[in-house]
């Protein structure tokens, strides 16, 4: 857990500087913070699908916000961000398991979402609607959710208005995404101000009101450049906005594109619908089922189905 100085800024490789949360503290004032870069990760997810570019770049942020919000909590299982609204986008959904481990899709209307001008936002793009996180930690444990109006300029913003309203957590966030020569990077910047600990624990002291402007008005002087640049390593940057404040970093956490589909999980499902539902959906021969999240098909033939109404493994 070293504290950053001028010398631990060396310039690795770029490509280690982007799939990443870096989680941080500012030792001055107690404020704790992640750095969030995604790059091949975003890439992977977004490229599955065909999605126009006004909703892959939203895609990509709504991914970042979820690593970001989920690497600043405690749990054991799959932590989710969903949007849902009356737009041409009617449904977007990222979630990150607690290995690190992201996938996402989104749900459109083609002939809206082409209608909509080319920097259309959030309001524009996912209309009137909410956005909800929920924290899920299996069947032994009660699922946690909070739930937001789509109100702001961004879903940072959403989210943002969410922490200090419901969670009286004082939160500052910065989300950028961009494709530079046809390929997908988002970065993210969040600050959480810590919540005064109970009387007699030993704790880094609550930061004050002006330690907490003074570290608002130090991320916003972040660019949306230094946050993409390949160029510029986590430390560097980190160094750059906050070395008054004494910022001390912490292991980082790798991100990963992976799917949780399994063929195994789709036969149960199969197998709890009556055979003639199954039937219909018949297209040549074979029931084809699509994974919405990494567009993988699993086909099902007359001897896969016989197997599965049989509750015959899979070999």
């Amino acid at each position: 857990m070293p504290e950053l100085t001028p010398r631990d800024s060396a310039a690795p490789d770029p490509a280690a500087e982007f799939d990443l949360v870096q989680p941080f503290l500012l030792e001055s004032s107690g404020i704790r913070g992640d750095l969030v870069r995604l790059g091949a990760v975003a890439e992977h997810i977004v490229t599955r699908h065909a999605y126009p570019g006004p909703l892959a770049g939203l895609l990509v942020e709504m991914l970042t916000l979820t690593a970001m919000l989920s690497s600043m909590m405690k749990y054991d299982g799959v932590f989710s961000l969903q949007t849902s609204g009356d737009g041409p986008v009617r449904l977007m959904v990222s979630d990150m398991t607690s290995k690190g481990h992201l996938r996402g899709y989104a749900g459109f209307d083609a002939e809206r979402l082409a209608a909509a001008e080319a920097n259309a936002g959030v309001a524009e793009l996912l209309g009137q609607g909410h956005l909800a996180y929920t924290v899920d930690q299996g069947p032994d444990m009660e699922r946690y959710q909070g739930i937001v109006a789509l109100r702001g300029a961004t879903l940072a913003d959403c989210l943002q208005h969410y922490f200090l309203q419901s969670e009286q957590i004082q939160t500052g966030l910065m989300v950028v995404s961009g494709n530079s020569g046809g390929s997908w990077r988002a970065a993210g910047l969040i600050l959480q101000r810590l919540p005064e600990e109970p009387a007699g624990r030993a704790a880094a002291a609550a930061p004050d009101d002006d330690a907490w402007r003074r570290a608002m008005v130090l991320q916003a002087s972040c660019t949306e450049a230094e946050l993409l640049d390949p160029g510029l390593p986590v430390d560097t940057l980190l160094y750059r906005l906050f070395h008054q404040e004494g910022v001390r970093v912490f292991r980082r956490r790798p991100l990963a594109a992976r799917c949780r589909c399994a063929r195994a999980r789709l036969e149960a499902t199969l197998r709890s619908l009556p055979r003639a539902e199954i039937e219909d959906l018949r297209v040549d021969g074979e029931v084809v089922v699509t994974c919405e999240y990494c567009n993988r098909r699993y086909r099902f033939d007359d001897a896969a189905l016989a197997r599965i109404y049989a509750s015959e493994p899979t070999p």
